[in-house]
């Protein structure tokens, strides 16, 4: 597959965009491309390239993602090389999952050397805008709902009317780790470890390379593991394992875990890689949190019989820095932490782990949040908006996703889950679940003493502002359609308020407590009962964006809509 010239590619793309949109630090608006060029790549590609294209690399700020060599030792630099290595290899996987015709593009795009257009094909992962609902800036095809997990020209009734047809094929069909493919007039499902074979071996490679020189032998055990799930398509035990991990100062998450690029069906777990150095200090800050996980689902708005105490209550924090992303999460909308693994199994036995990217949360609240919040915010709640606040909704919005429904037994008796329940309409379900569950259990620790009371008001000030962050990535992403539900109930709730003279909004604090509760103990009932109906009104209901909110947006056309980082590590280890 000529992965090792397509990994360097990648490497060049990323960098590319950095250096063209950006020099020490300055506006990527300030420079600009070069017309010829954009239209000589058109002609080459033999498509149409967005006009704007300088005003869309514009929305990102550069932030360069530092390596703190002088915390490891030379063997730790070698495992992390290894490391850095397999989890580039997410973004070559991760590219052939969004679309089948993204290798040929970008070859093409690296054969007429358009360094903006192709860095910025490489940062959105194909030629579609993720920070502007996906509207495509090549050509004019409209991104396919079920990317490449699916035949191209499938649809979502062809395969549900597959599976009634051939009930034996179910669970190969709706497993997280197939791809769907077109077979002797027919329908097959294809195991990722032979859809993307190649890859997948030469990912595990490195981390049995990294194994073996690992001296913290449970991250060796993880490796191991987690190289052979590459092979298998069985990642339940090395997620018990990754569960296992501790006293380790390089962290690495790495693998197919989400389903939100799986726009059809949420089924298919898309490729993904975090390469971090934790901070032991500021997670043994955090261990209080995890006493609170029983106490926390035991509080929930919601019938008791729906409750999930059998879930393992370990439920380890790392706060760690960042220094390398692969695949999925690097795609558009970079991540600020993540609670995994999701599989329900490893779940009831171990819990889940919450993983803070400190310094990325930092750079958005610096670049993003904060000059956000300075233009749509009443002046007097202004000094609400606060890191602290913002940093413990994030870690509170991971342990969130941990509470709850997981596994369910309909009326019939039938076994199942929630997401397999609430299909298409899962992720921004699960992302409006945590958000405001995470609020609810916010009001919860502070009146338990947790917390300080004076977060009460900087929680749901800062909260607030970042709902204008989260919805600039259009209602369409898991993320921003999660917000708008939530902005339109707590405004309908009088929680929200908009200054008819300045137009700007303000948080009434006794109704937004209350209506937390109230969306909190409606999302959770729409997860026990796996209730796709009144999840689908749900989002019709709330999902939609209004004319206040498009005003109040238009005043951030200089505010960067996220951040794109420029990883050091890619520039030690660059592949020639």
């Amino acid at each position: 597959m000529g992965t090792r010239k397509s990994a360097a590619l990648g490497i060049c793309f990323l960098a590319l965009i950095c250096a063209a949109c950006a020099q020490k630090g300055e506006n990527v608006a300030d420079k600009k491309g070069d017309g010829k060029v954009t239209a000589d790549a058109a002609a080459a590609l033999g498509m149409e390239i967005a006009a704007d294209l300088d005003a869309r690399i514009a929305a990102y700020a550069p932030v360069e993602i530092k390596v703190p060599w002088e915390l490891l030792d030379e063997n730790e630099q070698k495992v992390l090389e290894k490391l850095y290595r397999a989890s580039k290899i997410m973004d070559e996987l991760f590219l052939r999952q969004v679309w089948s015709g993204n290798v040929d593009m970008r070859d093409k795009l690296a054969a007429h050397g358009d360094a903006r257009l192709a860095g910025f094909f490489a940062l959105n992962f194909g030629p579609w805008d993720r920070l502007n609902e996906n509207q495509p800036f090549i050509g004019t095809m409209p991104k396919p709902d079920g990317a490449d997990f699916y035949p191209a020209d499938m649809t979502a009734a062809e395969l549900e009317a597959w599976i009634a047809a051939h009930p034996e094929d179910k669970a190969a069909f709706q497993s997280n780790f197939t791809v769907i493919r077109r077979a002797e007039g027919g329908l097959t499902a294809v195991p990722y470890s032979k859809e993307y074979a190649g890859l997948l071996g030469e990912a595990a490679r490195y981390m049995n390379e990294a194994a073996d020189l690992a001296a913290n032998e449970s991250l060796a055990k993880f490796l191991r593991s987690r190289a052979a799930a590459f092979m298998s398509d069985d990642y339940y035990q090395s997620d018990m394992d990754w569960m296992d991990v501790t006293g380790n100062l390089v962290d690495l998450t790495i693998g197919p875990y989400e389903v939100y690029e799986d726009n059809m069906f949420n089924y298919k777990a898309a490729f993904e890689a975090f390469l971090c150095v934790r901070d032991p200090e500021e997670s043994k800050k955090l261990d209080g949190l995890k006493g609170y996980l029983v106490k926390m689902e035991k509080n929930l708005p919601m019938d008791d019989r729906h409750k999930n105490l059998n879930r393992g209550s370990d439920s380890p924090i790392s706060v760690v820095d960042e220094i390398f992303s692969g695949g999925d999460t690097k795609a558009g909308v970079q991540t600020l932490a993540f609670n995994l693994p999701n599989d329900e199994r490893v779940r009831e036995a171990k819990g889940s782990k919450k993983v803070m990217l400190r310094n990325i949360c930092h750079a958005k609240f610096d670049r993003i949040l904060y000059p956000i919040a300075e233009r749509v915010l009443a002046k007097d709640q202004l000094g609400y908006v606060t890191f602290d606040a913002y940093f413990n909704h994030i870690l509170l919005h991971e342990f969130s996703h941990g509470l709850g429904p997981g596994k369910l037994t309909l009326a019939d008796g039938t076994e199942t889950t929630v997401n397999l329940e609430l299909k298409n309409t899962y992720s921004i379900n699960e992302e409006a679940k945590a958000d405001i569950v995470g609020e609810y259990n916010f009001y919860y620790l502070i009146d338990d003493g947790f917390f300080d009371r004076k977060l009460e008001k900087e929680t749901a000030v800062t909260f607030l502002a970042g709902f204008f962050r989260s919805v600039r990535f259009g209602t369409d992403s898991a993320h921003g359609g999660a917000n708008m539900i939530i902005f339109n109930y707590m405004k309908e709730k009088g929680a929200y308020a908009q200054d008819p003279a300045t137009g700007l909004w303000s948080v009434d604090f006794a109704k937004a407590r209350e209506a937390v509760t109230g969306l909190a103990r409606e999302i959770l009932a729409i997860q026990a009962l796996g209730d796709f109906k009144a999840s689908t009104e749900l989002i019709e209901k709330y999902g939609k964006m209004g004319d206040d909110v498009r005003e109040s947006l238009s005043r951030l056309g200089d505010v960067p809509k996220d951040i794109v980082p420029s990883f050091e590590i890619e520039k030690r280890y660059a592949v020639n």
